[in-house]
This record gives C-alpha cells, structure tokens and sequence, in this order.
C-alpha cells in the first residue's frame, strides 16, 4: 500500500497543492493511517485541516479503500530547531 500511496500523493496530490505553493511530504503509511507533512503555504495555513481532510485523505481513500484516515504531523519546532543547530 506504501507505493500506491506515494504514487497518488506525487501524480495527483501534489500537483494541486503546488498550484497554491504549497506541497506534501509523506511521512508513513501504518494500519491504513497515512501520515503526511503539509509545507510550503500549505503548513500553518487556516484551510490546511480542510485540505488535508476533504482533499488529501478523499482522494488516497477514493484511489486506495484502504487507507483509513489520513494525520497530518507537526514537527515544524523539532525541524526549526534542527535548523538552528546547522
């Protein structure tokens, strides 16, 4: 399920969002939980929760019934500070 998920996410996901400036990482596909990083305009944006959820997790579980749900993870402090430390 791990492919099938990327390949959505890279051919009909992130295309989109890049229309806007934003993009998506994928973090981890686990028990039909996709678990994915908004960036770009797309991390920290109001509408980011409606995207991720009447957008992104429509789309993968439309193309793949078994994703469950999808979670989008918020590392932004532990990535910021990492890019202090460089």
């Amino acid at each position: 399920m791990l492919e099938e998920v990327k390949e959505v996410i890279e051919k009909e996901i992130k295309p989109l969002l890049a229309m806007e400036g934003g993009s998506i990482e994928l973090v981890s596909v686990e028990d039909g939980t996709v678990k994915v990083r908004l960036t770009g305009a797309c991390a920290g944006c109001p509408m980011s929760q409606f995207t991720l959820v009447n957008f992104v997790e429509a789309t993968l579980k439309e193309k793949i019934p078994e994703v469950k749900e999808v979670v989008a993870v918020d590392d932004s402090k532990e990535r910021f500070e990492e890019l202090l430390r460089r």
